[in-house]
This record gives C-alpha cells, sequence and structure tokens, in this order.
C-alpha cells in the first residue's frame, strides 16, 4: 500500500461521524429531536424526588446543550426553589462553545445553580477525577464565579473564557479505537458569585466529587456499530455506578425501525448499522452490575413509552410533487447523520442522483421523514425503598 492510500485508510478508520460539524449543525436545526429527546427525559424528571443539598443532573454528552437546556427549563419548572448541580461531559471545544452560549440565561432564571464542564472519560467524568495520578497532576481546573445578576453579563465573562479553554481542550486520536481523546483533563465550573455562601456545598472540589446523581443522562451516547459489551463495559456501566439513591439514568437510541433507514437501503441495501437494541443492552448490562449493584433495577425498551419519533422540519406545501433541493438535502443529511454513515462511503453515492430521487420517494410516500428512537432506563432504589440481600 502507498503512503497516501494507507493516510487515506488511517482517516477512514479514525473517522468519527458525530464529529462533523456541518452534518450536526444541519441535522439539529431542521430535525425535532432534541426537542423530543428532552420530553422523553422529562418523563423521569417526574419520578425525582431529590434530597439536600440539590438536584444533581449528568449529561453524558453535553453537544450544543439544546437537550440540556430544555431538561434545565422543565427542571426549573417543577424544582424552582431547589439548588440545581449539573455536571457535563464533552470532549468537543466546538460543542463547549455552543453549549455555554445558551447557559447564561439559565443561570439568570435559577440562581442556585452550579455548572460543571469536562473532557474526561465516562469513567472517569461523573467523578470530576481522572484514574491515572499522572493525569490527576496535570489537571486543569477553572473555578468561574459569574458576576452580576443579568444574562447578559453572565454571558459577556463566559465568551471571555472560550478561547483560554481551547489549549485545554486539545485531543488526540486514540490508536486503538480512533475516538478522540483529551490530551489534559479539563474542568470548569461556574455559579453565580452573589449565590457563593449558598452553593458552597455544592461546589465541586479538584479531588472530584461523590457520584449521586439524581439524573443521569446517556442520549447517543456511542457509536451505533460497537458491539454490546463495548457500549456496557466503557459508557453504561461506569454511568449506572454513579446514581444516587433513588437516581435514574434514561439512555437513548435511535432504532432504524423507520423511513430514514428506508432512503439508506435504497443506496446501500444491506446497511445494518443498529445492531444493539435496548433489550440486548439491558441483558448485558445486568450481567455486568447486577451482582455488585443489586439495588439498580433495568427498565426495558419494550415499556410503554418508551419509543418515540421525532421529524424533519417541513411545511406540507414542500412535500409535494416537486419538493425543493434544499429539502430532500435536509432530509438525505438526516437519514445519513442517524445510521452514521461516514464520507468515504458517501463519495460515489453523491456522484449520482439516485440518494436525492430515493429521498424524494420516501418523503412523499410518508408524507415527510421521521425517525424512531427507543429509550431505556436504568434505576437505583431509593434509601426508604426494599432491597433484597
Amino acid at each position: 500500500m502507498s503512503d497516501t492510500s494507507a493516510s487515506e485508510a488511517e482517516t477512514s478508520r479514525h473517522f468519527r461521524f458525530f464529529d462533523n460539524r456541518e452534518k450536526y449543525l444541519l441535522f439539529v436545526t431542521t430535525c425535532s429531536e432534541k426537542w423530543a429527546v428532552a420530553e422523553r427525559i422529562g418523563r423521569e424528571l417526574e419520578r425525582l424526588r431529590p434530597e439536600p443539598p440539590a438536584l444533581k443532573i449528568f449529561d453524558a454528552g453535553m453537544g450544543d446543550a439544546s437537550v440540556l437546556t430544555r431538561v434545565l427549563r422543565d427542571a426549573h419548572s417543577r424544582f424552582p426553589t431547589v439548588p440545581i448541580q449539573i455536571v457535563c461531559k464533552e470532549i468537543s471545544i466546538e460543542d463547549i462553545r455552543l453549549g455555554l452560549e445558551k447557559m447564561a440565561d439559565r443561570f439568570h432564571e435559577h440562581p442556585q445553580t452550579v455548572l460543571a464542564v469536562t473532557n474526561m472519560l465516562y469513567g472517569e467524568a461523573p467523578w470530576l477525577s481522572p484514574r491515572k495520578a499522572e493525569d490527576k497532576a496535570r489537571m486543569n481546573w477553572w473555578e468561574i464565579p459569574l458576576e452580576g445578576d443579568n444574562a447578559h453579563d453572565f454571558d459577556h465573562q463566559i465568551r471571555q473564557l472560550l478561547p483560554k479553554m481551547a489549549d485545554a481542550w486539545e485531543t488526540r486520536t486514540s490508536e486503538r479505537t480512533g475516538n478522540p481523546l483529551y490530551k489534559e483533563p479539563s474542568v470548569v465550573v461556574f455559579y453565580r458569585a452573589d449565590q457563593r455562601f449558598v452553593l458552597d456545598r455544592l461546589l465541586p472540589a479538584r479531588d472530584g466529587v461523590e457520584a449521586d446523581y439524581d439524573l443521569v443522562v446517556a442520549s447517543q451516547p456511542y457509536r451505533a456499530r460497537t458491539d454490546a459489551k463495548t457500549k456496557v463495559r466503557n459508557v453504561l456501566a461506569p454511568l449506572a455506578r454513579a446514581l444516587g439513591p433513588g437516581g435514574r439514568m434514561i439512555v437513548i437510541q435511535s432504532t432504524g425501525r423507520d423511513p430514514g433507514m428506508e432512503v439508506i437501503r435504497k443506496v446501500w441495501p444491506e446497511e445494518d448499522p443498529f445492531q444493539t437494541p435496548g433489550h440486548e443492552l439491558l441483558v448485558e448490562l445486568e450481567a455486568s452490575l447486577g451482582a455488585s449493584h443489586p439495588d439498580l433495577r433495568f427498565s426495558g425498551s419494550d415499556d410503554e413509552g418508551a419509543l418515540f419519533r421525532f421529524r424533519l422540519h417541513a411545511l406540507p406545501d414542500e412535500l409535494g410533487k416537486s419538493i425543493g433541493t434544499s429539502t430532500l438535502l435536509a432530509a438525505w443529511n438526516a437519514a445519513i447523520y442517524v445510521a452514521q454513515i461516514p464520507d468515504d462511503r458517501l463519495t460515489d453515492a453523491l456522484g449520482e442522483t439516485k440518494y436525492l430521487d430515493s429521498t424524494a420517494e420516501v418523503l412523499r410516500r410518508h408524507g415527510g421523514l421521521w425517525f424512531l428512537d427507543e429509550s431505556f432506563v436504568v434505576h437505583r432504589l431509593g434509601r426508604d425503598d426494599k432491597n433484597p440481600s
């Protein structure tokens, strides 16, 4: 193999579809996924009974914070006087920028909020503590008390910090998996300076925090094609261990049982990215944690309300006999994004018109484009619940 071919193969092997910014942003703005996911998470908020000193939330992938901001609005409406501590994992500095832009309003509406953002691994982030001693020694840690009492001032201070955060969020590529990894573990903690006294017990310490979360959100936290054992070992098991008494972890993933997958299979008939349905992950997760954590309960993906849809935004007059190119491209992008099709597979498809013709046919037949997600829940028994020995 030539050096050029070897380089291309390496790039393809290490390509992470979720890191493709343009596809991600187009998907977020043209589909209702974030709304639908936040609404599903809201049903778990109904079941929470937070205890002092706070409602504690861990977001296993903040992304651009479209889901998180909606969940926090919901949490404020249910618990308007309860302090909230949020810990977010996010490896992408671009997502950090987009996400933090939305946070100023949250500090204004819910003053007693502590927000910690980190780039650590799933097995580290809930505790805000790297596993290795050498990583702990070189950890970047900022505590940012936001001065003022309005969203404009908070936003200005957050934006001033972003350029400084860029260096701390530099990544390297894992030679084994191709996933981005931090070069240096980093944590940034935000809170309102005028709430410092009240929030003292909620401010994370540099030597880590107790992972006792009321709510853990894991929405699309892994590659669809990853096997069940790896998903459980690297992602789901650590997150489930981070639940506090009465805490609930909700996991959301795509199913492929929808018109979006019809678009994909018209171009690649044998494509099958969604190989670990929720019930398989629950079996693997219970096998991994059932004996060591007997107070965990696993709610199947076949429970009522576990399946939910989200749609491509399109007006009825856009789906007539002649569908506009922009609508077709948005639908195609949504389909390939959800199915996690990498760029090297798209080159040949984009050289012909079949992908647009196929997309148009599916949109006409279904009167639009929708996708089906599934959810399942891991619940830790509360202190007053009966726990079998």
